[in-house]
C-alpha cells in the first residue's frame, strides 16, 4: 500500500503545503486504492474520478499561485450519497432514487467545494438512513475493512469504511441516531455529531427533521477539527441553523493534543452499562476513563434515568418524521416510476412506484411512523414520546451541571457479523442505545477509538457528550485521549488495522 495515504489528513495538508505532493498525485493515489480494494470493501456507491482530478488540478494551480482557499484545500474526501451533489448521483441508497442527478449542491459540499477539497465520490448508506450495519443499502452492504465478513457500522457506514480503508482522508457522514459515531466506533474512525443546528442541512435529504446532523469522519481528531471548520455556520436557508460564530474547532483539538486533563470533571453515564454491554468493549472504557483520570481529570457517576426509554421514544419520533419526509416520493416528479398494466390511476403508479421502490426496513418505518401519527394515536404514542425527549433534555442539564462532558462506550459491542442481526429489527436498533439520547436533545459528541476488544481484536469507541453549542470540549478532550491511548499502544489505532490486499 502507497503509504502516503496512511498518513493524516492533517499531515497531507502539509505535505502538500511543502511541495513533496500535489492534489492530482494525492487524489489519484486515492482513486488507484478506491479501484484496488472498493470491489471487496463497497464503501462507494459512485466514484468521480474526472471531477476529483479536475478539482485537485485547481488546487494544485492556486497553489502554484500562492492561493490556497483553506488548510484542507487539495485533500480529497468522500461524501455520504444522502447529501445532493449538482451533477452526481444523489440516490440514498434507495431504488427509488436510482440515476437522480441533483441540480444543486448542498451546503456541505458547497463548502467543501470552496474550501478546495476534491470530492472522490458518493459513499454507500443504509437506505435513507434507516440502519445500524449499512446492510439496508439496495446496492448491497458495505464491509468492515477490520474484517470484511462484519458490518462497518450504519447508516455511514460507507463513509466509515472508506476513511479505514485509507480510500479517502476524509469523510462526511449523517447522525439521525448514532449513523457517524457508531460506524467510527465499529472500524476505529473518529466520528462528530455537532451540535443540532451547527451544520447546515440544507440539500441533506432528510430522514427526521430534528434530528438529522451532517458531521466529520476522519482517522484523528486534529483532522475532524479541520474538517468541521469547513462545514460549520450559519445557513439562512437552512431554519435551523444557528446564527453564531463558532471557535476554531483546529486550535481546540491542538490544545487537547497535550494530553493534559487539570480541572476537567468527566461523567460516567450509569444508564449506559451493565447487561448485553460486551465486556472487552468495557474494558477498554474503562482503560480510556483510567487514562483521563491520571492526566488529571475529576471523574462522577452521573444518572439520567429518562436514557432507559430513549430507544423506545427515538423508534416513535423517527419513523413518524420519516413517514412525512417520504411521502415527496410519489413517482410523479422524479426517482423511480413504475406503471402496472391497464388503465393505472395516479394512486396506481403511486403503490407500484413505492413497493417497487422502498426497501422492507423503509417501508416497516413509514407504517409505524403513519400508525404512531394517525387519528387516535398520536397522543398515545407520538405525543408521549415527545414528553420523553424533554425529560432525557433535563436528564443532560442536570448532569451537565455536574460534569463538563459525559461518556459512555459508543456502542454496546464491536462490529457483528454481516447478517447476524437483520432479519431482528428490535436487535439491530439496540446499536444505538448510547448514542441516540444525544439526538434526541440536539447536543454534540464524538466517537473516538478506544482499542480493540480483547475477545475479537476488532476496535471499540469511547463516546464524548458536550452541551450544546460546547462542541469544542469534544476536540479538547477527544484529542487529549487520542494522545493518552497512542502513548500506551505506541502507535495510532489505525496503525493495528489490517492491510486490505488490492484485488485489480
Amino acid at each position: 500500500m502507497n503509504t502516503t495515504i496512511r498518513t493524516t489528513a492533517a499531515e497531507m495538508a502539509e505535505a502538500l503545503a511543502a511541495g513533496t505532493v500535489t492534489s492530482v498525485e494525492l487524489t489519484q493515489m486515492h482513486l488507484d486504492r478506491i479501484a484496488g480494494v472498493d470491489g471487496a470493501v463497497h464503501a462507494f456507491l459512485h466514484v468521480d474520478s474526472d471531477g476529483a482530478l479536475a478539482q485537485a488540478a485547481a488546487s494544485d494551480a492556486r497553489r502554484s499561485a500562492g492561493e490556497t482557499l483553506s488548510p484542507l484545500d487539495g485533500v480529497p474526501i468522500a461524501v455520504k450519497d444522502v447529501l445532493t451533489t449538482e451533477g452526481l448521483p444523489t440516490t440514498c441508497g434507495s431504488k427509488i432514487l436510482e440515476g437522480w442527478i441533483p441540480p444543486y449542491d448542498s451546503t456541505v459540499v458547497a463548502k467543501l467545494k470552496a474550501a478546495g477539497l476534491p470530492i472522490l465520490g458518493k459513499t454507500n448508506m443504509d437506505e435513507f438512513a434507516m440502519g445500524s450495519s449499512t446492510e439496508h443499502s439496495a446496492y448491497g452492504p458495505t464491509h468492515n475493512p477490520w474484517d470484511l465478513d462484519r458490518i462497518p457500522g450504519g447508516s455511514g457506514g460507507g463513509s466509515a469504511a472508506a476513511v479505514a480503508a485509507f480510500e479517502a482522508p476524509l469523510a462526511i457522514g449523517t447522525d439521525t441516531g448514532g449513523s457517524i459515531r457508531q460506524p467510527g466506533a465499529v472500524t476505529g474512525t473518529v466520528g462528530v455529531k455537532p451540535t443540532y443546528g451547527g451544520v447546515s442541512r440544507y440539500g441533506l435529504v432528510a430522514l427526521a427533521n430534528s434530528l438529522d446532523q451532517a458531521g466529520p469522519v476522519t482517522r484523528t481528531v486534529l483532522d475532524a477539527g479541520l474538517l468541521h471548520d469547513v462545514i460549520a455556520g450559519h445557513d439562512p436557508r437552512d431554519s435551523t441553523s444557528i446564527d453564531q460564530p463558532w471557535p476554531s474547532f483546529t486550535d481546540a483539538a491542538r490544545i487537547g493534543s497535550t494530553g493534559d486533563m487539570s480541572g476537567l470533571r468527566i461523567g460516567v453515564i450509569t444508564e449506559l452499562a451493565g447487561d448485553g454491554w460486551q465486556d472487552g468493549v468495557m474494558t477498554r472504557f474503562q482503560e480510556s476513563v483510567d487514562l483521563l483520570v491520571k492526566a488529571g481529570a475529576e471523574v462522577v457517576e452521573v444518572s439520567c434515568p429518562s436514557f432507559v426509554h430513549a430507544l423506545a421514544a427515538y423508534y416513535l419520533i423517527l419513523p413518524a418524521e420519516a413517514s412525512s419526509n417520504l411521502a415527496k416520493f410519489d413517482a410523479m416528479r422524479y426517482g423511480l416510476r413504475v406503471v402496472p398494466e391497464g388503465n393505472p390511476s395516479a394512486e396506481d403508479v403511486m403503490r407500484a412506484s413505492r413497493d417497487a421502490g422502498f426497501g422492507e426496513e423503509v417501508k416497516r418505518r413509514i407504517i409505524l411512523g403513519t400508525y404512531a401519527l394517525s387519528s387516535g394515536y398520536y397522543d398515545a404514542y407520538y405525543g408521549q414520546a415527545q414528553k420523553v425527549r424533554t425529560l432525557i433534555s433535563r436528564d443532560f442539564e442536570a448532569a451537565f451541571e455536574k460534569a463538563d462532558v459525559l461518556v459512555s462506550p459508543t456502542a454496546p459491542t464491536t462490529a457483528f457479523k454481516l447478517g447476524e442481526k437483520l432479519d431482528d429489527p428490535l436487535a439491530m436498533y439496540l446499536n444505538d442505545l448510547a448514542t441516540i439520547p444525544a439526538n434526541l436533545a440536539g447536543v454534540p459528541g464524538i466517537s473516538v477509538p478506544s482499542g480493540l476488544a480483547d475477545e475479537d481484536g476488532l476496535p471499540a469507541g469511547f463516546q464524548i457528550l458536550a452541551p450544546a453549542l460546547e462542541d469544542e470540549r469534544l476536540y479538547r478532550v477527544g484529542a487529549a485521549l487520542e494522545t493518552l491511548l497512542a502513548r500506551e499502544w505506541g502507535a495510532p489505532l489505525l496503525d493495528k488495522a489490517p492491510a486490505l490486499e488490492e484485488t485489480r
